[in-house]
């Protein structure tokens, strides 16, 4: 599997699934959430309404409609409560199960948002090595995407990151 940090916008990307930072509803909402609802159209939120609600640190699986994308993964990711509330764990399964949803629809290639570090306020620092971690546990899963990319928004979140990965993957 080959593990890239890139700053893009995600709703152009043509790979098999991106990971949207999704709310419980899944009804589209601000930050990346809104930008993928809105560049994938209508049929998305008609979807996501069909599944119903998503908890916490879940993930759910809709087509990617007009976005180059085949799938949306739609994970939800908790909000920053200062990390004494389960936050970590949380994330962890976020990603978790986002990997496992694409390992069982063959994703060749994914792409994550920078799950709960936009509006839901988690420290980029810590989510970057959570995410890290997390790809790189689900490389035993059957049907591992070859290529994961890691979306950042701004430089910040792109440096910690890239840091993060850097620090598990040297040289």
């Amino acid at each position: 599997m080959r593990i890239e940090v890139v700053r893009a916008d995600i709703t152009t990307l043509a790979v098999t699934a991106i990971v949207n930072a999704a709310n419980s509803s899944l009804a589209g909402g601000g930050g990346v959430d809104g930008a993928i609802h809105r560049a994938a159209g209508q049929r998305l939120l008609e979807a996501c309404r069909k599944i119903g609600a998503c908890p916490t640190g879940e993930a759910r699986i809709t087509p990617g409609f007009d976005l180059p994308a085949q799938y949306v993964i739609h994970a939800v990711g908790p909000v920053w409560n200062g990390g004494g509330q389960g936050e970590a764990e949380l994330l962890r399964a976020c990603y978790r199960n986002a990997m496992l949803l694409a390992s069982r629809h063959a994703c060749d290639s994914v792409a994550f948002s920078a799950i709960s570090c936009g509006v839901y306020g988690y420290p980029a620092d810590q989510a970057a090595s959570i995410a890290v971690d997390e790809v790189l546990r689900a490389t035993t899963l059957v049907g591992v995407p070859s290529q994961v990319l890691l979306v950042c928004f701004d430089e910040p979140v792109l440096g910690s990151f890239t840091r993060a990965l850097a620090e598990r993957l040297p040289g």
